[in-house]
């Protein structure tokens, strides 16, 4: 089954999702933390009341994380989830 074109197809449908978001979450992540390193001066900059901008930042990384999660539900649920389904009811109906 693995080297089956349907195998073949879904593997890459979730490949093409799933790293180029990982490799850009990872680099905004790593943003986040360089800066907060090398650059404490902007993130010290206060936007509003005590709020600056490593505070926002943060809390944007908690957003980033929510939003991939619910973005990858969707597309497992449209994409991934009726090829694997293809798949599976194809290999039970075989044995």
């Amino acid at each position: 089954m693995q080297a089956s074109a349907e195998f073949r197809e879904l593997r890459h449908a979730h490949r093409s999702f799933a790293f180029p978001l990982t490799i850009a979450f990872v680099a905004w992540y790593l943003l986040y933390v360089l800066l907060s390193n090398y650059a404490g001066d902007f993130m010290g900059t206060k936007l509003f009341g005590n709020i600056n901008v490593a505070l926002v930042l943060g809390l944007a990384q908690f957003l980033t994380t929510f939003l991939i999660a619910w973005w990858y539900s969707r597309h497992a649920a449209t994409k991934l989830d009726p090829k694997a389904e293809a798949i599976k009811s194809r290999m039970e109906g075989g044995a």
